[in-house]
Formats: structure tokens, sequence, C-alpha cells
């Protein structure tokens, strides 16, 4: 941990450790983080793509739309998922009418591409021909955030005399799919693919009567909700997408956005990581959790502004049910009877009641809550279907495909995975998960540390030291928002939140020789058990990120508090 050297230019000082800390050293760094690369200059080496595959699809998407041919943009459940298929949909619907957007459903049909959805779309999406006779103008499936993996289903559809270009980000499996191209990336996610995709199509278009439609760039408002719903590292190109994306979010015009805006009490201009992360993106994904994705989808795409309005109100009681469901399920979990009995270094807990739709939530909360990477299973008559969660170090996608003999599909990234098994085969899968991470998992992995940038003196937090650390954000994942440590005494508390839950502190600075009193509040979320052992005059250290409130008009700072601990005692 860093602490200050001198009193000169001490924002400056701060700052500076702050970007080392960061792995940013050298002035061109430096410049290149403050101020990155707008994502319009992004080339398709940048984003590590095969510009070979993006030329194919833009022929192959070009000859579909002179041809008059249908095309299916097929996308998935979640916020990247949907955002990418908005995306794809809305600049080729703009070319011709003959493209639809596809959501599966998430318990009848699974991720990704399915099919009997395949033949169900072959034969009656554009047509009201009976189901018995083919479509022959539907001749292109674009698959978004999905297919890397879907060999089988892509052999199927070119059986039936349909073309697959797949756009995705998860990991490639042991062999890559035979289709007509693929845009392939781990960089980005899935929409900011379909984003630079629409992009160069737009640029190759030949001269014809609709060359003049410009692309719209404020999509870019949709990468940043999937950039950071999905956990991107806002690091080089996705700080890129997350930021510009920002800056776009908070001037949309999509009434969709703005819909969900105002029903969550959210002003637009306000908007941060921390808004989408934990307000709107759960949102656009509780649909898919609950009910049908497409209600998404239909939200950000829509133009009309009771119907976005309808939606939005829609969405949101629907976020509500899937929290309360969220909490039944994980209090479910920790208090089953399979769960009390593990002591291993990985959890598997599986039950027949489980919706599918939050089990990947359940196994994020129960990660939170003991630091073990986490499977939770729906568990079903034939078959059961799984998410995982994971902690940093241990590749929970490598853990499962290691099992590959016992699954019938896996897909997923090192942090989040899901799959689908037999459930006669659950117990075999679950003995075999459990020792390949008590082989793999080192002790010092499950160690959760708080990492802290810098110690300082309650007398150096300023409005203008909080305005120069914003020019490091957008902070999440890869680039973490600072926390500093400083030596405080406690004036007051109470616990706030339903059931006293948070902890409100107001915290008085330790004085140097001729300083003024500092005296600042804080709020500990989740820190309200901690009440009963405070005590006035109390020396504590303190933990914290710094935030800003605004309340009247006028502008203060107040900690975030991340751990406390006190100094005159072992409590």
């Amino acid at each position: 941990m860093n602490q200050l050297k001198t009193k000169d230019n001490t924002v400056g000082e701060i700052v500076q450790i702050l970007l080392e800390n960061r792995g940013l050293k050298t002035k061109k760094g430096i410049e290149e983080f403050l101020n990155p690369v707008k994502p319009d200059n992004f080339t398709a080496k940048d984003l590590d793509i095969d510009a070979k595959e993006i030329a194919k699809a833009v022929k192959r998407i070009n000859k579909a739309i002179v041809g008059g041919e249908s095309i299916v943009v097929y996308g998935d459940y979640d916020a990247d998922g949907i955002c990418a298929a908005a995306i794809l949909w809305e600049t080729l619907y703009k070319l011709t009418k003959n493209v639809l957007p596809y959501i599966p459903e998430r318990v009848s049909e699974g991720y990704g591409l399915n099919c009997d959805s395949i033949s169900k779309l072959k034969t009656s999406a554009f047509s009201k021909a009976s189901a018995d006779k083919q479509n022959p103008q539907l001749k292109l499936i674009i698959t978004v955030d999905h297919g890397i993996t879907a060999n089988e289903k892509i052999k199927y559809a070119k059986e039936l005399g349909i073309d697959v270009i797949v756009c995705d980000h998860h990991q490639v499996g042991k062999e890559k799919p035979d289709c007509t191209a693929i845009i392939h990336t781990e960089k980005i996610c899935a929409t900011a693919i379909s984003w630079f995709l629409a992009r160069e199509f737009f640029k190759e278009l030949p001269d014809r009567q609709f060359k003049p439609i410009p692309y719209r760039s404020e999509n870019l408002d949709l990468v940043a909700i999937a950039t950071i719903a999905d956990l991107e590292p806002l690091v080089g190109v996705n700080r890129s997408f997350a930021k510009y994306g920002l800056e776009a979010l908070r001037k949309t015009s999509r009434c969709g956005l703005l819909a969900i805006l105002e029903e969550a009490g959210i002003k637009k201009e306000e908007i941060g990581t921390y808004h989408v992360g934990y307000i709107i993106a759960p949102r656009l994904n509780a649909s898919g959790r609950i009910e049908h994705a497409l209600e998404s989808l239909r939200l950000l795409c829509t133009a009309n502004k009771e119907q976005a309005k309808d939606l939005a109100e829609k969405l949101g009681r629907i976020n509500k049910e899937r929290q309360l469901l969220t909490e039944e399920t994980t209090r479910h979990a920790i208090e089953s009877s399979k769960f009390k009995v593990q002591s291993s270094k990985l959890i598997f807990i599986e039950h027949e009641s489980y919706n599918q739709g939050i089990i990947g939530l359940v196994a994020g909360k129960l990660v939170e809550e003991f630091y073990l990477p986490s499977i939770v299973v729906s568990k079903g008559e034939i078959y059961s279907k799984a998410s995982a969660r994971s902690i940093s170090g241990f590749n929970i996608i490598e853990a499962i495909r290691a099992q590959s003999d016992l699954l019938v599909d896996a897909g997923g990234h090192p942090m989040a995975a899901g799959f689908t098994v037999e459930t006669i085969k659950l117990e075999i899968l679950r003995q075999r998960l459990t020792t390949f991470a008590d082989a793999q998992i080192q002790p010092e992995l499950l160690e959760k540390n708080l990492r802290i940038d810098l110690e300082l003196p309650f007398s150096v937090l300023t409005l203008q030291l909080w305005e120069e650390i914003q020019q490091m954000s957008p902070f999440g994942l890869g680039n973490p928002e600072p926390v500093f440590m400083s030596k405080a005494i406690v004036a007051d508390w109470r616990t706030v939140g339903s059931e006293g839950k948070h902890l409100k502190l107001t915290l008085r600075g330790q004085m140097a020789e001729n300083e003024r009193e500092n005296v600042f509040s804080a709020i500990g979320f989740g820190m309200g058990k901690l009440a009963s052992k405070l005590k006035v005059d109390q020396e504590a250290e303190i933990a914290y990120n710094l935030s800003l409130n605004e309340w009247n008009n006028k502008k203060h700072l107040e900690l975030k508090l991340k751990d406390l601990q006190w100094l005159d005692s072992k409590n």
C-alpha cells in the first residue's frame, strides 16, 4: 500500500499513484488511458477479429439483401444477446424488410441454436404457408452471442439450405463450426461485435438507392450496456466502448431506454456503470429469466412511447419478482442439508424447484457469501441445467469441459458458464467436479483480499480530488474504483435499510496540529450487524471509495465503506 510522500500538489500526487497502481507509468500509456481511442477508429485487428471473416459476412449479407432472401438475427436471452440482436436487426431493417430478430425461450428452447427452432423458422417465420411447406426464401441466419460451439445445429441448418454467420465471443470448443463466416473474438462482448459488423457493412454498401442512410453511431449506448452487464474488463478497447458508450447513453433518444430510466427514477445525465450494472441490465435480463426475453428486445427497438412505458413498467415488475425468487432460492440453497455437508473447494447444489432463469444469480450470491466456485443446478426428470460462477484464478469452463463425456452441452467463460447434463449423471458429475476443484484450487486462491490503493488523511479528501479521480472512470472489472484507507474516530452511527442491514456512520478524521476538523458521513452496505459493537469516540481503520452526494443543489463527499477494523480492540 502506498503513502503520500509530500503535501505539495497532493491531488496530482494521489492521481499519479492511482495510475501507477494500474500499471500506467509512461506518458503515452497514461494519455491513452485518460483519452482512449474512439470506437469509430477501431480496426478488426484492434478487436482481434479476422478481417477476412468480416468481408465474407458482409458479402453474404449483401447477397441476401439484393436477392430478396429472408434473414434471421438469432440472439440470446441476456442483456448482451438482446442488445446485439437489436443493433444488427435495426441495421439490416433499414435496408430490407425481409429480416426478423429471434430470441429463444430459455426453458423450452435453451441457450443458442435449437434444431426444432431452426426448422420452425424455415417453414413459417416469413410466410403464412402451412407448417409442412418450406419457405425457400429463408437462406441466412446470423447468430449473435452464441454459435461458436453449435457445430451440429449449424450442420442441420445447412441441410435445410440455410447459411449461418456466427458472431460470438465465448470460448471456442474443440473445433470451429463449418459455416459461411465466423466473427469471433474473446476481447469484447457480442454487442460490440454486432456494432462493428454493422459499421463495416455500411462502409461496404454498393452504390444503390439506400446508400445515403447513415450508420447510427449512437448505438454505442447499447454497446455500453452490454459491455458492463457482461462484465468485460474495462481496459483497452472495452474501456473505449464503455466510456463513449456511456456518453451516448446519457444522450440517448431511444424511447425504450428513456422509459427504463423513468421507471427506475434515474436521471439520464447521471448514468454510470453502477446504474447500468445494477438497475438497467437487470431489467433487460429479467424477462428472459422469468418470462420471454422478446419483451426486452421489443422495448429496445420500439419507437412508440406508450408501448415503451408499458414494457418498462412490466420489466420493472418482473425484475422485482426475480429479486424475490433469487433471495428465496439462495436461502433455500444455503439451508439445504446437501449444502451443509459439503466440505470441498467447490459448491455444487441441485434441486427440482430451482428456476432455470435465476440459478446463475444464485451461484453468484453463493460466491459472494462463501468465496468458493459455485454450481447451481435446476434438476429435471430427464435433463438438468446448471449455471456456474467462479473465483479469480479458477477457470470454471475448463473444469466443466474436462467432464465433457458426461455432458449434453456446455459453454461460457472462465468466470461464468453453464451446462446441460442427464439427471442420472448428476452425482458422478458432482464427484468429478469436486475432485477436479480440490486438486486445482490452492489455498491462497480462497483468500479474498481487498486491495487498497493508498493511505490518506481526511484532510486531503476534497471535491477537487473526487473530480480528478473521475477522469479515470468508468470503473469496473479490470479498472477498479480506487480504494483508500484512513484512520478515523466514530462520532455517531445508526442502522438504515430494511431490517437494519446497512450502517450509516459519522466519522471524524484524526487532526494534525493547525488542521481543521474533517468530518464525513459514511455508508457501509451490509454492515448493519456491526452496530452493536460500536462505541462513541472509538478509533478505527476504514477502507472506502469516495462518492459524491448532492442534496439541495449542494455537493459533498461521502465514504462508501469496504471494510472497518478497530484500532483499540480485536473486535
